[in-house]
């Protein structure tokens, strides 16, 4: 986009003036000019070159009269506006500006500076050809507090010669704007991220958050309770007639080093395009206190009296400005809200049409995910291209794949990545264990709502977190329970090995768990302690320093579980292993036991699955009836069979699948009893 013809024939009238007055100066010069026939005139611009570069072609062609005043809604006025520049600063930035519109003006000024290698004005230029004396205290117009030179439009270098004779030069950027030119300075390249006005944002909030941003030194702190606080921020600004600069913290982070420039950068940029600015997520910057608090003071001095949101789940630390801001926190979406920001998600990213009932029914599969402005656009564009290659609409399936996409590595490197490829149908589980399951996924789903809108999480810092305990015997399907789960809310199964966990040195278990829970906590996965009494014990009687320092990783962890607002499992063989305090921070507790026959026939049928080859003596309901196996060994026993009839090269008989039963039974450590095996005994001890 570039300036009107209007525009720019307002900034050209004004420099117009600059050369009527650089022609009175030329003239003035000529006047008291030395001997023209000095034998080293050739090292300078004599008088007559002057006015053959006056008289010659690409003039400006000067009106008989004074130009208009500067129309307060040209590119000049507004400036002059936004910057609070005096008309004698106006002047002065246009005679600093007039070398990098006409070239001819370097020639005029290295004459005028009496120097042909000085091509810019010089301070006392400058006042001269504004009509004032070197001596004027207007001098002061271009002191390091004045607004053209505190708010970047103009710059003095070679600080080492004296005050008068350092010289004025413009920044590219500022010459670009006033020409028209809307690209960011280039020196914001790979800074500038993207984020859209949140849809769904309510009237009431935009206008709070606009409201705070007017304000004093317009600092807003936006605290992410698990909404679109960047959307939201973006709103405000647009319905103030703002246009939004978002920076991303983590490629500012990244150059760390240059924060006090690139301050100011961002500052002119919002200055020049009348923009506010916002930054996040504010974990994203360095974690050292020193390195973080530069990037926020700086940013925040350069834009103080400008629009500026913050935002992040950190609260605010008073050593990150000069200034307190306004804090707001931004609210989960009611699902209302998340089927409507998902429709316009869906609609930018190419997919047409949308009714309201689709996109309730796509956004309830993704309910217990919490994502962010950007994650939500990029989730709904995947699944939009997913979908376009398969020739139809978007499906839940596609939404969940490209949800789970948005999911970072850093907790893969921590855990053990599932993902869930069994269902519902799959689990062969009493009816209270299954109504427990269905209760976990109903809280996980509406977490939000639940304990966010409806406030029903109490105080005291508790997480929005859904945490069950899965008990029962080993092989009862505690934990591919986990991973159906998992699949149910569309979401990847992270196992955390706790050989990565436990450390024999004092504080690193904690350290290391920590790191797990951060991780967790930005994920959208569901987190499985498998053999959870190993971390998760009771906590004894203190005898010795280790007694003591195990009652302080106990502690430690019933903190941080509350804290947690993730979901996670814990398992365990033998519940009584577990400390009382962690069964009460519990949200869902399942009991898994040993299979009855019934089950256990239907689990037979399961492992078996239907393509593997059967004899006709095959008795099912016997192995149901006689073997008390859990879940995990009769699938165990059914992968030993089956390997046995591919080495016969039969279908699956009796004898084989009994055989398998012993050797599970061996590896059990049980007895092969004729009480079980019947008449099948005297055979399987004989292949044994």
């Amino acid at each position: 986009m570039y300036a009107t013809e209007t525009e720019v024939d307002v900034l050209w009238a004004r420099l117009r003036l600059v050369e009527e007055r650089v022609r009175c100066a030329v003239a003035a010069r000529r006047a008291v000019d030395p001997d023209p026939d000095d034998p080293y005139r050739g090292q300078y611009l004599t008088p007559e070159a002057v006015e053959r570069i006056l008289e010659g072609r690409g003039g400006l062609g000067l009106p008989d009269h004074e130009p208009p005043p500067v129309p307060a809604t040209s590119g000049l006025g507004l400036l002059a506006e936004r910057f609070g520049l005096s008309p004698l600063d106006t002047d002065l930035l246009l005679v600093a500006l007039a070398p990098d519109l006409d070239p001819r003006f370097e020639r005029l000024y290295g004459y005028l500076n009496d120097d042909l290698t000085r091509r810019r004005p010089t301070v006392a230029l400058a006042l001269e050809l504004c009509g004032l004396p070197a001596a004027s205290a207007a001098r002061f117009r271009l002191s390091p507090g004045a607004p053209l030179i505190a708010g970047g439009l103009i710059e003095i270098t070679e600080p080492e010669r004296p005050p008068l004779s350092r010289v004025l030069a413009v920044p590219d950027r500022v010459g670009a704007h006033l020409l028209g030119g809307t690209e960011p300075d280039a020196r914001l390249a790979g800074l500038l991220g993207e984020a859209d006005a949140d849809p769904a944002a309510e009237p009431a909030e935009v206008a709070r958050a606009g409201a705070a941003a007017r304000s004093g030194p317009g600092l807003v702190q936006l605290l992410d309770r698990g909404g679109d606080a960047p959307g939201l921020a973006v709103a405000a600004l647009r319905a103030a007639g703002l246009r939004p600069l978002v920076l991303d913290a983590a490629a500012l982070a990244r150059r760390s080093t240059e924060a006090p420039a690139l301050a100011r950068v961002a500052a002119l940029e919002a200055r020049l395009s009348g923009a506010g600015l916002v930054l996040g997520p504010l974990e994203a910057l360095p974690p050292e206190p020193a390195r973080r608090d530069r990037i926020t003071w700086d940013l925040c001095a350069a834009l103080r009296g400008l629009p500026l949101f913050l935002y992040g789940t950190d609260g605010w630390d008073p050593a990150w400005a000069a200034d307190t801001p306004v804090v707001l926190p931004v609210a989960p979406p009611s699902p209302e809200r998340r089927a409507t920001r998902w429709r316009h998600a869906l609609a930018r990213a190419g997919s047409d049409g949308i009714a309201a009932a689709d996109a309730e029914t796509l956004a309830s599969a993704v309910a217990a995910h919490r994502l962010d402005g950007g994650q939500l656009r990029r989730a709904a564009g995947a699944a939009v291209r997913t979908a376009a290659l398969a020739g139809r609409a978007v499906r839940p399936d596609d939404l969940r794949a490209a949800v789970r996409a948005q999911n970072g590595a850093g907790l893969a490197r921590l855990a053990r990545r599932v993902e869930p490829a069994v269902g519902w149908d799959d689990l062969v589980l009493p009816a209270p264990t299954h109504r427990r399951l269905r209760e976990l996924a109903v809280r996980a789903r509406h977490r939000e709502q639940v304990l966010g809108q409806w406030r029903m999480r109490p105080g005291g810092g508790r997480g929005r977190g859904v945490i069950a305990l899965f008990a029962g015997e080993s092989g009862t399907g505690k934990t591919m329970s986990a991973e159906v789960i998992a699949a149910d809310l569309g979401m990847d199964l992270y196992v955390v090995d706790l050989s990565t966990v436990v450390d024999k040195y004092i504080g690193e278990t904690e350290k290391n768990l920590e790191r797990i829970f951060t991780e967790a906590s930005a994920v959208n996965a569901v987190l499985l302690f498998d053999e959870a009494d190993a971390i998760f014990g009771k906590r004894s009687q203190v005898k010795d320093a280790h007694d003591r320092h195990a009652n302080i990783e106990s502690a430690y962890l019933l903190q941080r579980m509350e804290s947690f607002d993730g979901i996670a499992v814990l398992t365990t063989n033998l519940r009584s292993n577990l400390d009382e305090a962690f069964t009460r921070r519990l949200d869902v507790i399942a009991d898994f036991p040993v299979p009855d026959s019934g089950q256990r026939l239907a689990l037979w049928e399961r492992c078996l699955g239907g393509r593997l080859p059967r004899a006709a003596d095959l008795d099912l309901g016997f192995c149901a009836e006689r073997f008390e196996l859990a879940g995990g060994s009769i699938r165990a026993c059914a992968v030993t069979a089956a390997y046995l009839a591919a080495e016969a090269g039969l279908p699956l008989s009796m004898r084989q699948l009994v055989t398998a039963v012993a050797q599970e039974y061996r590896k059990l450590g049980r007895l092969v009893l004729e009480s079980e095996f019947g008449t099948w005994t005297r055979e399987v001890l004989a292949d044994s």
